[in-house]
Formats: C-alpha cells, sequence, structure tokens
C-alpha cells in the first residue's frame, strides 16, 4: 500500500472549486430515469447517455472525478475508446461503485444493510487494473419511529471499515457514504441528531480498523429537515446545522467531504450547498475541503434536456456545464 499516493489522489479528488460527478446508478435505477424521459430502457441508450456526459466539451474544468457502475467502466465510446481511458486522458479520476446494494436488515424492521464484501479483494484488483484510483460504497440510514437502530448503524460501518482497509491495499481511496436518507417527516434536529450519531459512529470504527482517515474522502448528507416535512428548512438553517455535525464529528485528518444531493431537487441542492460556502467562507477554512458528488443535482436537468434523442445532444451538454458552473460558484458561495 503506497500512501503517499493515495493522499495524492484524495488531493487530487479535492481540488478548489470542482465536484465529483455522481453518474453510478444501477441498470435498474437508470432504466427508470430512461423511462421518465421516454427513451428506450436498453444497454445501449445507457452507454449513450453517459457518452453524452462523459464527452461534455470542457467537463475537466468541472470534474475531478466521475463515479461509474460496473457496467460503466467496462464500456466505450462510439469510436471503441474505453471511458475508463477518455476519462483519464482528460485528467478526470475514473472512481467505482463497489457495494452490491441493500437488503433487509435481518431481524431489524425498516432498516437495511449494504451487501457486496465478497470477493471485493479480487474486484478492487481488476478494476485498480482497468485504471480506477477511488471507490465508493453507500450505507443507508433511515428516519422513522424507533429508527435508526445503534446497531443497524455499527453494523453499516463495520462494513464500510472493512471496504476501506480492502481499498486502501488495492491503492484506491475509498470514499465512505452513509447517506442519512431525506425521505421522512422529520425536523431538522432529528437530522443532526441522526447524522451526528452516524458520523460519530463511523470515525470511531474506522480508526479501531486503522483505517488511514487521510486517505479517506466522507460523502454525506447535508442535514434538513425530511421531504414529508410541512416546515421546509432553509438554506441558511441547512448550513448552520450541517456545519456544526461535521465540525463535531469528523476528524481533522480526513481528506476532505463531498455532499449527496440526496432526493432534493437539483434548485434545492445547489441552493443549499451555496449557503454552506458563504458560512464556510464566513467562518474561516475548515480542517478538511468541501465539494459536490451530486448525482440527481446535477443530471436531471440534464436528462430532460436529452429525451434520449441524438439531436439533442449540444442542447443537454450546454446544461450539463452550466449546472457544472453553478454548483462550482456554490462551493465558494458565489452564487
Amino acid at each position: 500500500m503506497n500512501n503517499e499516493q493515495l493522499y495524492k489522489t484524495a488531493a487530487l479528488l479535492l481540488t478548489e472549486s470542482k465536484g465529483i460527478l455522481a453518474a453510478d446508478q444501477s441498470i435498474n435505477t437508470m432504466n427508470k430515469q430512461l423511462e421518465g424521459i421516454g427513451a428506450t430502457p436498453d444497454p445501449e441508450t445507457r452507454r449513450l447517455y453517459r457518452q453524452l456526459l462523459f464527452t461534455t466539451p470542457g467537463i475537466e474544468k468541472y470534474v475531478t472525478g466521475i463515479i461509474l457502475y460496473d457496467a460503466t467502466i467496462r464500456n466505450h465510446t462510439d469510436d471503441g475508446t474505453a471511458f475508463v481511458d477518455f476519462l483519464i486522458a482528460k485528467g478526470i479520476v475514473p472512481i467505482i461503485k463497489v457495494d452490491k446494494s441493500t437488503v433487509p436488515l435481518d431481524g431489524f424492521p425498516g432498516e437495511v444493510v449494504t451487501e457486496g464484501l465478497d470477493g471485493l479483494r479480487e474486484r478492487l484488483d481488476e478494476y485498480y487494473k482497468m485504471g480506477a484510483r477511488a471507490a465508493k460504497w453507500r450505507a443507508v440510514i433511515s428516519i422513522g419511529d424507533g429508527l435508526p437502530t445503534h446497531d443497524s448503524i455499527k453494523l453499516n460501518c463495520l462494513l464500510l471499515a472493512r471496504y476501506a482497509r480492502l481499498c486502501h491495499e488495492a491503492g484506491i481511496v475509498p470514499i465512505v457514504e452513509p447517506e442519512v436518507l431525506y425521505e421522512g417527516a422529520h425536523d431538522i434536529a432529528r437530522a443532526a441528531e441522526v447524522t451526528t450519531l452516524t458520523l460519530k459512529t463511523l470515525f470511531a470504527v474506522l480508526q479501531q480498523y486503522r483505517v488511514d482517515l487521510k486517505a479517506v474522502i466522507l460523502k454525506t448528507s447535508m442535514v434538513l429537515s425530511g421531504n414529508k416535512n410541512p416546515k421546509q428548512s432553509t438554506p441558511e438553517e441547512v448550513a448552520e446545522a450541517t456545519l456544526k455535525v461535521l465540525q463535531d464529528c469528523v476528524p481533522s485528518e480526513v481528506a476532505g467531504v463531498v455532499f449527496l444531493s440526496g432526493g432534493q431537487s437539483p434548485e434545492q441542492a445547489t441552493a443549499n450547498f451555496n449557503a454552506i460556502g458563504k458560512l464556510e467562507k464566513a467562518n474561516g477554512k475548515l480542517p478538511w475541503k468541501l465539494a459536490f458528488s451530486f448525482s440527481r443535482g446535477i443530471e436531471q436537468p440534464v436528462q430532460e434536456a436529452w429525451k434520449g434523442k441524438a439531436e439533442n445532444v449540444p442542447a443537454a451538454q450546454k446544461i450539463l456545464v452550466e449546472v457544472f458552473e453553478r454548483n462550482c460558484k456554490a462551493d465558494q458561495g458565489a452564487l
């Protein structure tokens, strides 16, 4: 394990005023998104959509890395160039999603656990040879009556720690993503309480299992009231609650923190991220860098402009650049 190389990769992924694109939707999720815009949900349409994203002129000005699904990292552009090679040539780090999604956690109604550790060492070695230099694993934490339990949080954090250790062994930077779901009727105080418990548990477990935090990136939810709560959080409230939780929970040696959009609309995610950037600027430098790592928050307007039609590719790519520009400005609180 070359720790110095891991630190360099993490630093590259956290380059100032850039973000990470999460283009790692599973086949089922991608098919639902394609059906939603009237496009054919098949392998070729999925390839064309990813090609639209990756070949957007100047994309490297806005993103440091792109998270890929297994089928995507094995795919190629129209001329046969592997997507991975195409991205590397642009200076973009290929990132691979390695978890195998969630299943119900037996004995814990309403809670889930992430699978994917079986064979992970061999898969990471294969992805490294393909060109991947970072990976992502998502755990899912729901808020509800009696949820989450600390036991389910602990189990998911143990899996994240094992994944992170295996990534380091393979020369890959782990992005650890304990997503506290936006879905629910909870208020912002409850979201802060659960996110605090989750992050404190995560970093205690990572340190217990001797994970080098300087080569770890945290991907986290913003702290905000649930989508079914009648009182929705203002961007200023989100910024204050989110930065307080991070400062209380995230060790200073962590390489950086990237935010997921987590079911927020693109406009909402950008407004909240901009408020976080403004508050950071007002309060002074944090011990770690902040960036965005949105999926829906970036891609939804692009998909709506494209609609699966070749003639719409230039217009969709133009919108992609505009969305990237807004979020890169939001990173500085400059909107």
